[in-house]
């Protein structure tokens, strides 16, 4: 396993983590990602942990605090051998407060995690969105606390803009309170918004990039072809893209025929071309993989150890690009002063 600094904080990850958000599988959403249960969980984090791959994320909404449960229970009795990163922000309960990342619900969320882990810490602490109905200053000075406490390690973000980071950024230097390293953001072949604002952020700040759906939500498993109906059983025929990203077929049966040339060309997976390709962006410090089961995780794994050529990295670049919206297009036209980062 290849281990890379997030960003710039001591602390560093693995290349590829584990999603658990197919551990629990309760409520309509989540079943359809998956159902492990403790003994199948704790066989994937024991495959994980032979592989060096040592990083799990979850989050308090994932079946309701059932992930973080089943996590919890897989990672008993060797906690000092792995790192744990959850998130908070969304509502969790019907009760008014339950919801944000006021100091009452931050406070609430964490102790609730770390009973459902069965921890003493979170090593990676992320707000799963922003909230722009509490002031900057509470979030982060609960933040603060909460590290000062021993309970949580290192904090971060999840589905924000790049004005919300740099607002916080601004009131953590005002106030000397922990200033944000890790962003956990949608990035891949068929999704690449991340390199207009966030990533450039992302390398002017220090903030690595944790990728969630690298795959671009089951796009790119090599399931889905020219022609072909989408596989049964999977995630996007079960509708479990749902609220994810649009993408035009032709754009992603383009960006599959680009892979499907490299792969003959490399003997290796569709995912996994599309994982490697991940792994050689800037700013990027972890993508995070998940599996339902333990083949798909070897699958997975398999995208380490060897690395895309320039020339098949630029044929991939070329397939995948789309007109950027202003002012992006705008400043693509002055690169002399303003360098893009890929």
């Amino acid at each position: 396993m290849q281990f890379r600094r997030l960003g710039r904080s001591g602390l560093t990850v693995p290349a590829l983590s584990l999603g658990t958000a197919t551990f629990g599988g309760r409520g309509e959403f989540f079943e359809k990602w998956g159902a492990t249960e403790a003994a199948e969980a704790t066989r994937i984090v024991d495959l994980c942990l032979d592989h060096g791959l040592n990083l799990f994320d979850t989050a308090d909404i994932y079946s309701k605090g059932g992930s973080e449960e089943v996590l919890g229970a897989a990672i008993r009795g060797r906690r000092d051998k792995v790192l744990v990163s959850t998130k908070a922000t969304f509502r969790f309960s019907g009760a008014p407060n339950d919801v944000g990342s006021s100091r009452s619900h931050l406070i609430e969320a964490v102790e609730g995690s770390l009973r459902r882990l069965g921890t003493e810490h979170i090593d990676i602490f992320q707000l799963h969105g922003f909230d722009a109905q509490t002031p900057v200053e509470e979030t982060l000075d609960t933040l603060d606390g909460l590290v000062r406490s021993g309970k949580i390690r290192y904090v971060g973000v999840s589905n924000f803009s790049g004005w919300h980071i740099m607002k916080s950024l601004g009131v953590a230097d005002r106030y000397n309170l922990p200033r944000y390293v890790a962003n956990q953001t949608y990035y891949s072949l068929v999704g690449r918004d991340y390199e207009h604002e966030l990533m450039p952020l992302g390398l002017d700040q220090g903030i690595g990039a944790i990728v969630w759906s690298p795959l671009g939500w089951g796009r790119l498993t090599g399931k889905i072809r020219r022609g072909q109906p989408l596989p049964e059983g999977s995630r996007l025929a079960q509708g479990g893209d749902v609220g994810g990203p649009v993408v035009e077929l032709d754009h992603l049966y383009k960006v599959v025929d680009a892979i499907d040339e490299i792969a003959k060309e490399t003997g290796k997976t569709v995912p996994q071309i599309a994982l490697n390709w991940l792994l050689q962006r800037p700013t990027v410090s972890s993508v995070i993989v998940g599996a339902r089961n333990e083949d798909q995780l070897i699958q997975n794994l398999g995208a380490i150890g060897w690395d895309l050529t320039a020339d098949q990295v630029a044929r991939l670049d070329e397939a995948s690009a789309l007109p950027a919206p202003y002012p992006y297009w705008h400043q693509a036209g002055f690169r002399e002063r303003n360098p893009a980062p890929v």
